[in-house]
């Protein structure tokens, strides 16, 4: 696949100037250079990464916070809504 890229002069430069030192074509630099800079693909073609562990809440007492879905938690800023209104 074809495509252009607008680089600036100074760096086509620099780009040129080290494929020199390397011998190799600039397109194998370029390459390699954009290949080394993008995360390795498993096998089902999504990056490797390690996932964070979810950080677990605590309240002041030092109680767990119970998990809530996204309705629930609409249904407490709702209520907390009305409280404030009446």
């Amino acid at each position: 696949m074809n495509t252009t890229l607008d680089l600036p002069d100074d760096l086509y430069q620099d780009l040129e100037a080290e494929s020199a030192l390397r011998g190799t074509e600039l397109r194998e630099l370029v390459m390699s250079l954009i290949r080394s800079g993008l995360p390795k693909r498993q096998r089902g073609g999504s990056p490797s990464r390690q996932r964070s562990p979810l950080p677990s809440l605590q309240s002041f007492g030092g109680q767990m916070h119970p998990s809530l879905t996204n309705a629930e938690i609409e249904d407490i800023l709702t209520a907390e809504e009305a409280d404030a209104c009446a």
